[in-house]
């Protein structure tokens, strides 16, 4: 749905969205399993914890899976009471984050961005920081232009660091 209403914000008819949508699916069923089948012809080690591609949506759901077949005795000693303690804190923290003035509030972080490297691993943290040093420093020489292309800059270099990883696999496959 959001696809269509960004087609709307700029005009597009609904049913070229569609006929889009219907091409892109197309393709990520042709694409997608080639580049799991070069991902793992290149890395014998693909989806586990220290290789150079750990996969970590999988083993969170294994392990929501597992949660949900064994329950909570599957869970270390300690794990929940430590979810009940994080849980408490993200709550008064986000308390604390609403009721102090907007100058302080600034300065409080917010426990879902604190998170992230947690879920999904700390590469994208470090990534994100990088390129926020990058549009602040870009800031202060240029706020016209940066305001203007950071959001571009920042999507292609995204885009590009995924689509580097195609080049990467053909070398380590060679």
């Amino acid at each position: 749905m959001q696809d269509f209403k960004t087609g709307y914000m700029t005009l597009a008819s609904p049913r070229s969205m569609f006929v889009s949508q219907v091409i892109g699916t197309a393709m990520g069923c042709v694409i997608a399993p080639c580049v799991f089948w070069l991902f793992f012809k290149a890395f014998k080690d693909i989806g586990l914890s220290g290789s150079e591609y750990p996969a970590p949506y999988a083993i969170v759901f294994r392990n929501m899976a597992i949660l949900g077949v064994d329950g909570f005795s599957s869970l270390p000693k300690h794990c929940l009471t430590l979810c009940f303690v994080f849980f408490a804190a993200a709550i008064v923290i986000n308390l604390i984050r609403d009721l102090v003035p907007q100058k302080v509030a600034r300065f409080i972080p917010l426990p879902m961005a604190m998170a992230i490297p947690f879920y999904i691993g700390s590469y994208f943290a470090i990534d994100m920081c990088v390129g926020n040093l990058i549009l602040f420093v870009w800031e202060m020489v240029d706020k016209v232009k940066a305001e203007a292309f950071g959001p571009a800059v920042a999507s292609g270099l995204i885009c590009g660091d995924g689509l580097w990883t195609l080049p990467q696999c053909s070398r380590q496959s060679a």
